[in-house]
């Protein structure tokens, strides 16, 4: 990893996104990190500045601007399960601890983990918890919560967990939105389950899209071309299940 990093110094290089499992692993190969990334502790984007590596991460602006690009949804006073503990779930942890969210609860398969982005919520003054992947735990959580995110990789196309779910249908509130920041398939197990529990789904594609137009105005200091990039996003994946 360190020798692919510094190859990026190279001058025909603008710079990189970074995905898991090395959001985190990059930090300390890099020159400088901005202040939301080092805050969120993960590291998903690099600009090359002649020579120098600086390290950004959009997904959290991705995963706000994703959530409000076809969801009416309200975060204030909301309690939201986030499902990981990872990279990912590193960034939308920050952005969601800068809206006025009610309480936040973060479950993972390890707890010391979890507890970690419990206090980096607690520290900007959000109300939060850690929990175990325990199925009661779990499902006493998703009952209380508005909002349910996956940020793990559990569902993607290609691995072994293609077809099992964070959650099934019984552990699923008919009220809430779950989001599922996993964007190949566009509809995973989790959000088949959501669906057949009645709640409102929405996959990752958007903030795959999002975060990457944040990234490319890192890169190239000009505005992206959402629209552009989002009909790109959606016949791309459509194609691959053709």
């Amino acid at each position: 990893l360190d020798r692919f990093i510094n190859d990026i110094r190279c001058p025909d290089l603008i710079g990189i996104n970074v995905t898991v499992p090395h959001k985190e692993s990059v930090i300390s190969l890099i020159d400088d990190i901005d202040d939301w990334a080092l805050r969120a502790g993960a590291v998903n984007t690099i600009v090359n500045r002649n020579g120098r590596l600086i390290g950004y991460n959009t997904d959290g602006i991705g995963f706000l601007r994703g959530l409000r690009h076809n969801q009416e949804f309200d975060l204030n006073g909301k309690t939201i399960l986030v499902i990981g503990a990872g990279g990912a779930a590193r960034g939308v942890i920050l952005a969601l601890s800068s809206e006025s969210i009610g309480h936040l609860i973060i479950a993972n398969r390890t707890l010391e983990r979890a507890q970690t982005l419990v206090n980096i919520a607690q520290e900007i003054g959000v109300s939060s918890q850690a929990i175990s992947l325990d199925w009661q735990e779990l499902s006493l959580a998703a009952a209380q919560s508005s909002l349910i995110i996956n940020c793990t990789s559990v569902g993607m196309a290609h691995t072994p967990e293609e077809n099992i779910s964070p959650l099934l249908i019984q552990q699923i509130p008919p009220t809430c939105l779950v989001y599922d920041l996993v964007y190949n398939p566009l509809e995973t197990q989790l959000l088949r389950e959501a669906a057949r529990a009645g709640a409102a789904t929405m996959n990752g594609i958007k903030m795959l899209v999002y975060q990457g137009a944040e990234s490319f105005e890192r890169w190239f200091e000009k505005t992206a071309p959402v629209r552009i990039m989002l009909d790109a996003a959606d016949g791309a994946i459509s194609r691959m299940w053709e």
